[in-house]
This record gives structure tokens, C-alpha cells and sequence, in this order.
């Protein structure tokens, strides 16, 4: 007798949101930053305060990610960048930018990542 087993692939949901336009796209900023400071947000388990370059400017980032990364563990990260996004204060610190990150089966952040070495700044498309 013969045993087949179905093998258990989490299935992701695609959810998908409004379709904006090429020239909307092209409004967004993405560019390659590299974490060169990081620290936990007081009084926050899930926020990260980064530091990131990105070409000859330092952006500060509040991102969502503390639950899954340690400060030390981002620092030299290469990562994408919404460069242009408007900033937005989190918990009494602005945020001057968003990293690009999925969330993996678990609801993990990932963050999205160069493959190889790249300079901070470089516009990605």
C-alpha cells in the first residue's frame, strides 16, 4: 500500500490594492541605504530607531521590526529605502523614511535586502 503525503506549503493570501498608474509609480524614491546605527525605541518592543545612509545624507528610520531583529544585527545592512516618503512621527520620533520589508508565514517581518554589495543611495528600479 502505498503512503502519499501532501506536503503542508503555507499558502499567502494576495490581497491586492488599488492599481495606480506607471507615473505613480515612478513618483516613488527607492534607494539602497546602509544601517549604520540601530536601537531599541524606549518603551517599545516591536520599534527600531536606524540610522541610514544613503549616499552622502543620514536618514532616521522607525521601523516595526524589533521583534524579529536585534540593534546589532542590522548594523552594515544594505536595505531599501522609501526615500521620499513624507515623514511621520512615532513615538515622539520622526521617522524620515521606510524600509521595505514582506512578512514571512509566521507574520515575521523580512526585510528586503541587496544580494550583493551595493553604494548607499543607489536609486533602485
Amino acid at each position: 500500500m502505498e503512503c502519499l503525503i501532501e506536503a503542508k506549503i503555507p499558502r499567502i493570501l494576495m490581497v491586492m490594492h488599488e492599481t495606480i498608474s506607471f507615473d505613480d509609480f515612478k513618483k516613488i524614491d527607492l534607494r539602497v541605504g546602509k544601517i549604520v546605527a540601530a536601537e531599541r525605541v524606549e518603551q517599545s518592543e516591536k520599534l527600531l530607531k536606524l540610522t541610514v545612509e544613503l549616499g552622502e545624507q543620514r536618514r532616521q528610520l522607525v521601523a516595526g521590526i524589533g521583534r524579529a531583529y536585534t540593534p546589532e544585527g542590522l548594523v552594515g545592512q544594505k536595505i531599501v529605502v522609501v526615500a521620499n516618503l513624507e515623514p511621520r512621527t512615532l513615538m515622539g520620533l520622526e521617522s524620515q523614511g521606510m524600509l521595505l520589508a514582506a512578512r514571512d508565514a509566521d507574520g515575521n517581518p523580512v526585510i528586503v535586502t541587496a544580494e550583493r554589495d551595493i553604494l548607499p543611495g543607489t536609486p533602485v528600479s
